[in-house]
């Protein structure tokens, strides 16, 4: 018998992350493979406030909120395996290496990320990943990155 996978609505997001619009960058997560793995979705529309300035007449969605997202992905990945949901978690980057971008990422297109845990553990406060971003199967962007999760911050 499988196990089944978890997923994480927009109410659940914001139960476990404190991030919120204009910098809350995911809409669902799914595929939770408890804490090591999971995709995040984001629906990419030209509403948003960075593409007013990045770049005016060619909408580009900037490299760094690429990784920002897959970071946000990962936090609600743990979160969710973890049942960190209204208990407070912040995550703070520690490190990115190996991030390379390879398509532009622009409104209309739906962004999945693709995070895996390579290293961190329940009740850990560091924990390591590898991320893959991609529209319509095509890579956008990969990176490594760390981060402190503060489980339960007051």
């Amino acid at each position: 018998m499988s196990e089944q996978l978890l997923s994480a609505d927009i109410a659940l997001i914001q139960r476990i992350i404190p991030h919120r619009y204009p910098f809350l960058l995911v809409d669902k997560v799914v595929d939770i493979d408890g804490y090591k793995s999971g995709r995040g979705i984001k629906n990419v529309t030209m509403n948003e406030p960075h593409f007013q300035g990045h770049f005016p007449g060619k909408p580009i969605m900037p490299g760094v909120t690429i990784i920002e997202a897959m970071a946000q992905t990962a936090a609600i990945t743990v979160g969710t395996a973890l049942d960190m949901a209204d208990k407070n978690m912040l995550v703070y980057f520690m490190a990115i290496d190996k991030a390379k971008f390879r398509r532009m990422v622009v409104p209309g297109d739906v962004l999945e990320m693709q995070v895996t845990t390579t290293r961190g553990k329940p009740g850990g406060k560091v924990w390591k990943f590898s991320g893959l971003a991609t529209v319509d199967g095509e890579m956008a962007a990969e990176a490594e990155f760390t981060a402190m999760m503060d489980l339960g911050a007051q």
